[in-house]
């Protein structure tokens, strides 16, 4: 016989155990079922035998048979090669395995569009005072006093700002005023010069020295010509007063005697 007609021989033989296989346990699973009706209603007929005992062994026989055969499939099929998934590249085909996967696809980053920002900010600065100096004939020469305090004045400026991401790209002005007038100091420098006193006439000349510019006699009393005075002794004419007025002739205080 040639080869080949035993090879077909053979694959009969394993068509046949198999076949023969699943009908031993297609067959054992009815008798499971039959088995379990026969316990159930106390009718032992339906397995052929004559009690409900042996009903009971032969039913747990072929539960035991049909357990056995389910998990001797159960392994054949888990070392069965695993089904492969077709791809289909450029027109050829190629066997790929489902455990691949395949990877994601990149996508593109949106742009992100920058976030600009205007408003508008207030801002104060000082302006600084000025100081000037002037001369006042009523402090003595080589004194000075501030005479008017100086205060610094105020601006206001408004800008517009624009910011992109939370950073300042641009600063305009907008406005700009004077809030506050400063104030200038102004100092006041002395130039008075006291006049040097006059000399006062000596009494050896029968001149009193309390006047000047005139001779006033000495007596006990001496009353301006003229006058409503009573004397004994009159001064006829205009002295400046550069002493005590002991004969009271400078009525008026402007610092000359006998003056009408």
């Amino acid at each position: 016989m040639p080869r080949w007609g035993w090879l077909l021989i053979a694959g009969l033989a394993v068509l046949m155990i198999v076949l023969m296989w699943r009908i031993l346990v297609l067959g054992a699973a009815v008798v499971v079922v039959l088995g379990i009706l026969a316990l159930a209603t106390g009718r032992s007929s339906w397995l052929l035998v004559r009690s409900r005992r042996a009903a009971g062994t032969v039913t747990a026989a072929a539960a035991a048979f049909v357990l056995v055969a389910g998990g001797i499939g159960a392994a054949a099929s888990s070392g069965a090669p695993a089904p492969t998934s077709t791809a289909i590249v450029a027109g050829s085909t190629a066997s790929v395995p489902p455990t691949m996967k395949s990877e994601p696809t990149a996508t593109s980053t949106p742009t992100r569009t920058p976030v600009t920002v205007l408003r508008e900010e207030t801002v104060t600065a000082p302006i600084p005072f000025e100081k000037i100096s002037i001369e006042d004939g009523t402090i003595p020469r080589g004194e000075s006093r501030i005479t008017t305090a100086g205060s610094d004045g105020e601006k206001t400026s408004v800008f517009r700002i624009t910011t992109v991401d939370g950073v300042e790209t641009a600063r305009d002005l907008v406005s700009e005023s004077v809030t506050r007038e400063p104030v200038r100091e102004v100092t006041s420098a002395g130039t008075y010069v006291a006049p040097p006193p006059a000399e006062a006439p000596s009494s050896s000349d029968g001149c009193h020295p309390s006047y000047a510019d005139a001779c006033v006699p000495i007596d006990s009393d001496v009353d301006c010509a003229g006058g409503k005075g009573n004397g004994p002794s009159y001064f006829s004419g205009v002295a400046r007063v550069v002493g005590p007025d002991v004969y009271d002739l400078d009525r008026d205080g402007d610092g000359w005697a006998c003056q009408s």
